[in-house]
């Protein structure tokens, strides 16, 4: 696999030979990584722990240094799935009915009136709104599960994270779900499965299912209601008169886990940053795209064993070079399944200054290239990026598509964008094993993944060496398109933060604001906390998406932040998603 490099003639004294990672050695990384012993290295499990100790003793044994002192693996908390507990209920009328709360279900007791609110939507778009003509502040609202009109793809109104955070604007104390059985008979009644659906770590309002024969007791034309609501496509929202008591029993675990992070150190203080993430979703959770086979090892073959066996790779190569001017720090990040959990703790806590980064490197799903296209983003972050691309030329095999400029996107380079590092971000595309337990080894193309890495370590080479340093660069933001009257790529208009998913205990953190959106031109900056919305009180990224999704685009929003000590206030004009 040697091959010439194109940029010759600009030779640095201390320039290495071309790279050569071992296709079958990178191969056999990947192995362990995605093997069932692994149980698929979920964040907060003992699997994903031995995987830390594995990168630890493999950069220990190249000779590395231990980028944050003593030990290679940097601990950071994470607040785990809750589990239930025992005092899970509803009484009424010295009755009492078994409910099970969700994950992201508030803990505690509320006794109130149970209102019934059809199935808990407000949809101004479709001008349907259950909770119209209905006062629910400081009531339990029963809903129903789904939609009025459903189709094979339900929509976002249909999520139950979304409900919980509308009963919650809407002022109710607590949401009981039940199944909407009139729609669908013959179907079980049984819980949705703990843990299986997507939500904040604590919604801010207690949110349970009950069987709807149960519910049925309490409100005695509640099939009728739910049949008059799909026969007419109109609300039919009532209180029920009914006095009742829910209690929802949940235990939150924290848990320390680790990034690992080791250090080759060049002539200078400057370094270069290579990493990925080696957690994946383990057994399955509500991120898995095969929800029927939650409970099987979900390996994460490309996602992420290829990314974190590419670093390996390159440590192992690099190891074995002579000192360049700048160093390199390899780091490999836990939670990012969960929200680049690992990688945001990282940049607000870094083992090495944080202003020495001359550029970051991510590797996520690398494993399957197919065709020979490699999506790379970021190319617009680093003032020597287009000059770095013309000279380091990719071998013949590999088609390089620059698809995204700006350096965000669903990993870790995400968080170092937000603190103004360079980043460069290699991706092979998603697959019809993503998330699933197909996401296997065997379907690894390890002389494809090796190519990569060949040209990633020419790459990395020459930000090694050249006496330019990248300077950071802010992408400025694409005009609305005339042609695209409908809002955008995306459901509701434009506001341009970045979350930190690193939940504060109130609010959502922005970790950055694009330039040129409407949260910019607001004087809204990273580090501001959005606790209100148009009036509505944000816990949670949950809240806020909801919230923003009920505007569209030229409407004025008043928004309310904290920054540091103070609450500001700021007027934010909505545009058009891009």
């Amino acid at each position: 696999m040697r091959r010439r490099r194109a940029f010759l003639v600009f030779l640095f004294a201390a320039s290495l030979p071309a790279a050569e990672i071992n296709p079958q050695t990178y191969l056999e990384e990947v192995k362990f990584l995605a093997s069932p012993e692994m149980k698929g290295r979920a964040t907060g499990s003992p699997e994903l722990e031995k995987a830390a100790e594995y990168l630890a003793a493999k950069f220990k044994s190249f000779g590395l240094e231990p980028a944050g002192g003593k030990s290679f693996e940097l601990a950071f908390p994470v607040t785990m799935g809750a589990t239930l507990g025992a005092n899970n209920h509803l009484r009424w009328g010295g009755e009492e009915e078994a409910v099970q709360p969700f994950r992201f279900s508030s803990s505690g007791t509320a006794a109130a009136e149970v209102v019934f609110a059809g199935y808990g939507i407000t949809d101004p778009q479709a001008h349907y709104d259950d909770y119209s003509g209905i006062d629910v502040r400081g009531k339990i609202v029963l809903i129903l599960r789904h939609e009025p009109k459903e189709s094979k793809d339900l929509s976002d109104n249909a999520t139950f994270a979304f409900k919980a955070s509308n009963a919650k604007m809407h002022g109710a104390k607590a949401v009981i779900l039940i199944n909407d059985m009139a729609a669908h008979p013959g179907s079980s009644d049984d819980f949705e499965k703990f843990g299986a659906a997507a939500g904040p770590a604590d919604a801010g309002i207690i949110f349970a299912q009950m069987h709807a024969a149960d519910a049925e007791k309490i409100v005695k034309n509640l099939r009728a209601a739910e049949e008059a609501i799909r026969r007419d496509g109109k609300p039919y929202s009532f209180p029920t008169g009914v006095a009742a008591s829910i209690s929802a029993d949940i235990h939150r675990e924290t848990k320390m886990v680790h990034n690992v992070a080791a250090y080759l150190p060049g002539q200078t203080a400057e370094y270069v940053v290579i990493g990925a993430h080696y957690d994946h979703l383990g057994l399955g959770d509500e991120h898995s795209l095969a929800p029927s086979l939650i409970g099987r090892v979900h390996p994460g073959a490309d996602d992420n064993a290829s990314g974190t066996a590419g670093v390996i790779e390159l440590a192992r190569w690099f190891s074995g070079q002579p000192k360049h001017r700048r160093g390199i720090l390899f780091l490999a990040f836990a939670g990012e399944e969960l929200g680049l959990l690992g990688s945001e703790w990282y940049v607000n806590h870094p083992a090495l200054p944080l202003h020495n980064a001359v550029a970051m490197i991510n590797m996520d799903m690398i494993g399957r290239i197919r065709d020979g296209k490699v999506y790379v983003g970021g190319s617009g972050t680093g003032s020597t990026f287009a000059r770095l691309f013309g000279e380091v030329q990719a071998p013949a095999s590999l088609h390089l598509e620059l698809s995204e400029k700006t350096g965000y996107g669903s990993s870790d380079h995400t968080s170092f964008t937000s603190k103004q590092v360079p980043v460069l971000f290699f991706f092979s595309g998603l697959h019809g094993d993503y998330h699933k337990p197909s996401d296997t080894a065997d379907k690894i193309d390890a002389p494809a993944a090796a190519a990569l890495l060949d040209y990633i370590a020419d790459l990395t080479d020459r930000l090694e060496s050249d006496p330019a340093r990248p300077k950071f660069e802010r992408v400025a933001e694409p005009a609305p398109s005339s042609m695209n009257s409908g809002g955008g790529s995306g459901y509701g208009p434009e506001f341009g933060s970045i979350p930190d998913f690193n939940e504060p205990p109130k609010g959502v953190r922005f970790a950055d604001v694009r330039d040129g959106t409407p949260a910019a031109r607001a004087g809204l900056k990273a580090g501001d906390i959005l606790i209100e919305f148009d009036g509505k009180e944000i816990g949670n990224l949950y809240d806020f998406t909801y919230a923003l999704r009920a505007h569209k685009p030229g409407d004025l929003v008043l928004v309310k932040v904290i920054r540091g000590s103070q609450i500001i206030e700021a007027k934010v004009l909505l545009t058009q998603r891009r």
